[in-house]
């Protein structure tokens, strides 16, 4: 049965990058493409940022490609992730050949966790000019994205586990996190490293090489991973993964980019490897691989967007990848 997925394109360039990797799947296997819409656009025309047909298309699909959201981000990603059942974000940060890296040793894997912490919206104004925002951490979740984060590692390769926290200060959360963290770790038989987030995003900095699957709270996920990006050639690069039981949304790490929205020069890449987890996650490995492969090739020999340091559209990269497969 041919699978379906769900493309929504969202605001800036989404609209331009998601496309792309359409056309890369395309290129590689036979999906169902449903076209759904969310965004600031459709806020401004139906009152809502993700309309209910859209969440119920994702919830109900074999996986969903979404580009980016604008102003109304929270109101569109987070839904989603609920609707697809997300309790893993997996962000891969790996310098490739022919890209100017800052540290082009990198090859870093964030496994963060998707439901709590500081995301779970639970804000509130007590007094005039007084909030106050919820830190929500479970045990439950805790482990549960810590044995995603040792699987993950085990699964592909990775040697060094290590697991972020600020449990020095927040010693009732983040020490209920880096406890049964520990615990995963302990009953798996397996070496890993804790590391404090703060002093870790250093360490990334200086030593990259050092780590290879960082297992971490929701907010330390987003902060340290958008770091990774500066490490390898920036956030046009990154690509993710949010994982369910029996679902999936993979989108670029990027954003909606609104200063060159429009202008056809948006690096595809981060959202055409966000297909290619796509496609792993959906048992296509072999084609996975092929769209890494391609990628990798055209950053390396070119044509590149200007980002990259070249002159090239959208579309000329796209066609390029779609050439090498």
């Amino acid at each position: 049965m041919t699978e379906e997925i769900v493309v929504i394109p969202g605001d800036g360039i989404g609209q331009e990058v998601v496309p792309a990797a359409v056309d890369v799947l395309d290129a590689v296997a036979d999906f169902e493409f449903v076209k759904a819409e969310a965004g600031d656009h459709v806020l401004e025309s139906t009152g809502e940022a993700l309309p209910e047909e859209t969440y119920d298309l994702a919830a109900g699909a074999d996986a969903t490609l979404f580009g980016a959201a604008g102003e109304s981000a929270a109101d569109v990603i987070l839904p989603l992730r609920e609707a697809v059942g997300s309790f893993a974000n997996i962000r891969p940060a790996r310098a490739y050949p022919g890209v100017d890296a800052l540290r082009p040793e990198t090859d870093l894997v964030f496994v963060r966790e998707n439901t709590e912490g500081v995301y779970s919206g639970i804000e509130s104004e007590i007094a005039d000019g007084v909030t106050t925002l919820t830190r929500v951490i479970t045990e439950d979740a805790s482990r549960r994205i810590a044995e995603y984060g040792f699987e993950y590692a085990e699964a592909n390769g990775y040697d060094d586990v290590t697991l972020a926290h600020k449990a020095n200060v927040m010693r009732v959360t983040d020490g209920q996190f880096l406890d049964a963290a520990r615990a995963v770790g302990d009953d798996r038989g397996v070496d890993y490293d804790d590391a404090l987030m703060d002093a870790l995003a250093m360490h990334l900095l200086l030593r990259p090489e050092e780590y290879g699957v960082v297992i971490c709270p929701n907010l330390a996920g987003d902060m340290l991973s958008d770091l990774a990006a500066g490490l390898v050639g920036g956030l046009g690069l990154l690509p993710s993964a949010n994982v369910g039981d029996d679902n999936a949304l993979f989108e670029p790490v990027h954003g909606s980019a609104p200063d060159i929205a429009g202008e056809g020069i948006a690096n595809p890449a981060a959202t055409i490897l966000s297909a290619a987890m796509l496609l792993e996650h959906l048992g296509y490995g072999e084609e996975a691989t092929s769209v890494r492969t391609a990628v990798e090739s055209v950053l390396e020999s070119g044509p590149r967007t200007p980002d990259l340091g070249g002159s090239a559209s959208t579309e000329d990269v796209t066609a390029a990848i779609v050439d090498e497969l």
